[in-house]
């Protein structure tokens, strides 16, 4: 079910303009009710909400750890998918960086997300029917795979992908152990409940220069480091199968990877289907649909 809108929508997140500007969250967090059933607990729930983000030790098994791996060695070396545009890679060793849309280039994949743990909790979230707005593996092999730069995924999204609203929520599921030394994610907690609409237009097909450095929609060194002052910074660290979800509005970014140990995890985007993609915010063009999806079918 592939669909399109041009009815306006009120701008409640303005961004990309002359000046930055920071403004108080207008959505909730949590949108289902309180005491739906799923997979998280209250009290989980509640520190999703007050924080941005839930970390989950183990959400796969080490059996399902090595079939996901096996499955990603599998794309990434193979030439096929390297000439897909689909797949980015490092503007220096030009190696692999990440493959999007793996649910459709990839079954395994596929059932993965339609996996009641994974699904569950983004329902369990949004308080709705959600559909895939992106999949990607991310590879950071050592010695040297770049970081990504401190932004919030919403604000791109808003900007240039037609989001209208913050019901939107991500799970980063590490294939690799992650350690404190090998580029692993970093969330400014609480920082969920500002929006930061960054200065400067965006130019067109500005995706093909931000999937592998970013530079439009970045905050201001200013704003960083009072967001940092104000709500800390949090290193998340795991062994593989471990997982984190995260608000769409979480400031986080990851740093370089420069140990011989190698960081690869399969990041998931649901969104709920009352909050389907409309004309592009702030933005010449929509990104292409393998970045932001147009098909809003449920996940069954």
């Amino acid at each position: 079910m592939t669909l399109t809108t041009s009815t306006a929508v009120t701008d409640l997140y303005p961004s990309r303009g002359a000046t930055e500007v920071a403004v108080p969250r207008q959505d909730p967090v949590v949108w289902g009710a309180p005491g739906t059933p799923g997979p998280i607990s209250l009290t989980d729930l509640q520190a999703y909400e007050r924080d941005g983000f839930l970390a989950i030790d183990e959400l796969i098994t080490e059996d399902e750890v090595a079939v996901y791996r096996q499955e990603l060695e599998r794309l990434v070396t193979d030439p096929d998918i390297r000439a897909d545009e689909r797949s980015i890679v490092e503007p220096k060793s030009k190696e692999i960086r990440s493959v999007f849309e793996v649910h459709r280039i990839s079954e395994v994949f596929a059932k993965l997300v339609r996996d009641e743990r994974v699904v569950g909790r983004a329902r369990q979230i949004l308080g709705s029917d959600v559909y895939v707005h992106q999949s990607r593996i991310n590879v950071k092999p050592g010695f040297g795979a770049s970081g990504f730069y401190w932004h919030s995924d919403f604000e791109t999204w808003h900007a240039e992908d037609g989001l209208p609203n913050m019901r939107t929520v991500s799970v980063s599921i590490a294939l690799t152990e992650n350690y404190d030394t090998n580029g692993g994610l970093m969330i400014m907690p609480g920082s969920h409940k500002t929006f930061l609409g960054c200065a400067g237009a965006t130019p067109k097909d500005n995706y093909k220069k931000s999937l592998q450095m970013q530079d439009a929609g970045t905050p201001s060194d200013e704003a960083l480091t009072k967001m940092a002052s104000e709500y800390g910074i949090k290193l998340f660290t795991g062994k593989a199968g471990s997982a984190t979800w995260f608000d769409c509005n979480c400031m986080h970014g990851s740093g370089d990877n420069i140990t011989p140990f190698p960081r690869s995890n399969v990041f998931i985007v649901f969104n709920s289907v009352e909050n389907a993609a409309v004309e592009p915010f702030a933005a010449p063009v929509r990104r292409p649909e393998f970045i932001g999806a147009r098909d809003f079918t449920p996940v069954k």
